[in-house]
């Protein structure tokens, strides 16, 4: 997906910025399909409308949902489309003839056809210059012995397969994807790492078996400074679940783990992870599909004692206390992977790198 006006305003920030952003450097898929106006507009309504019966899913009202609907109903306008100025009337007066449709359902003015031309007509010349084979290209660096880096946007209990739908974003967030939708396929993927904090965080609705609205909570929140980047709204915090992660270890074939936020821990007298739940009296240890499930599962916790000593900065193991070193090797224990990272400030040079993802 793109946002063709957010690509333009980030490209003039950047250059504004002094880094120079050409076809050179980056590159778009010119089958990406395009987040259009039309996209916000149905995503902030609907969210509005959801509000009010007290069933909305907590979007970030940016168009992405909707513009999935339209990839997926084989309706949407894709970036090769504005390389194709002869072809546009039709694909506009099909994609009209959905929205409008929905538009007038909610008692909201159409879209013009001439309004929707004009927005695609005039990004087009900031988009196609960029453009380009995007698979082809991967492939011939892949064999050109490239390193590849492919990093996802979005948790993976996010995934709209394997995350707590409802509360879900749109499209398959699990580390498969990088593989489906570079088109660079499956067998090229080599280390997959997964990155986690040290404790949970989610932003909007959904189920949070360990969430936390104590002292606690509002510890990791204000020391973590847990705010979300696009939206503005804070994260909701809780203890670390090892089941989530766990499971998302198995649904997307994670090597090793990234843990970040170390450092937020510091100075709390005890800390608990969550090692599995408990539903209707019975004890299970993943997270169960089944949306009433998922909002009545209770976390079963163990205790681990906490430092008061700061981690902050530290990089390497000699520079944590032992209860700090105790509590990863526990993580690593219960979600079956081991710790290949390890991050202990906002700083980028404040890290323990335990395996180099690029030769593990």
């Amino acid at each position: 997906m793109v946002d063709p006006h957010h690509f333009v305003a980030e490209v003039e920030k950047l250059r504004a910025q002094g880094v120079a952003v050409t076809p050179d450097v980056l590159r778009i898929a010119e089958n990406a399909p395009l987040i259009l106006s039309l996209h916000r507009d149905l995503d902030a309504m609907r969210e509005d409308a959801a509000s009010n019966s007290g069933t909305k899913i907590g979007t970030t009202r940016r168009g992405i949902g909707p513009a999935y609907e339209d990839k997926v109903g084989r309706r949407a306008i894709r970036v090769i489309d504005l390389a194709e100025p002869e072809t546009l009337p039709a694909k506009i007066d099909r994609l009209l003839t959905h929205h409008n449709a929905l538009r007038r359902g909610m008692g909201v003015d159409e879209i013009s056809f001439d309004a929707l031309h004009h927005e695609l007509t005039s990004v087009a010349e900031h988009i196609l210059p960029y453009i380009d084979q995007v698979w082809r290209l991967l492939d011939e660096q892949r064999k050109a012995g490239a390193r590849i880096l492919f990093e996802g946007a979005q948790g993976a209990l996010l995934d709209n397969d394997h995350g707590t739908y409802p509360y879900v974003t749109s499209s398959n967030t699990v580390a498969g994807q990088a593989a489906a939708g570079s088109g660079l396929g499956p067998t090229a993927l080599g280390y997959v790492l997964g990155i986690t904090k040290a404790y949970t965080t989610r932003v909007g609705e959904g189920p949070f078996p360990c969430e936390l609205h104590d002292e606690i909570g509002k510890h990791l929140s204000t020391v973590g400074r847990e705010v979300g980047v696009n939206t503005g709204r804070p994260r909701r915090c809780g203890w670390f679940d090892a089941v989530l992660v766990r499971q998302t270890v198995k649904t997307s074939g994670i090597t090793g783990i990234a843990l970040t936020k170390l450092d937020v821990l510091d100075g709390l007298d005890e800390l608990k992870i969550c090692v599995g739940y408990k539903l209707d009296g019975k004890e299970i240890d993943y997270l169960p599909a089944s949306q009433a499930a998922q909002a009545r599962v209770e976390p079963v916790y163990i205790t681990l004692e906490g430092w008061k000593q700061s981690t902050v900065g530290a990089r390497k193991w000699a520079d944590l206390p032992a209860q700090a070193i105790k509590y990863v090797r526990q993580v690593e224990e219960l979600i079956g992977a081991p710790v290949a990272l390890l991050s202990t400030s906002p700083e980028r040079e404040d890290t323990i790198l335990v395996t180099d993802p690029f030769e593990g």
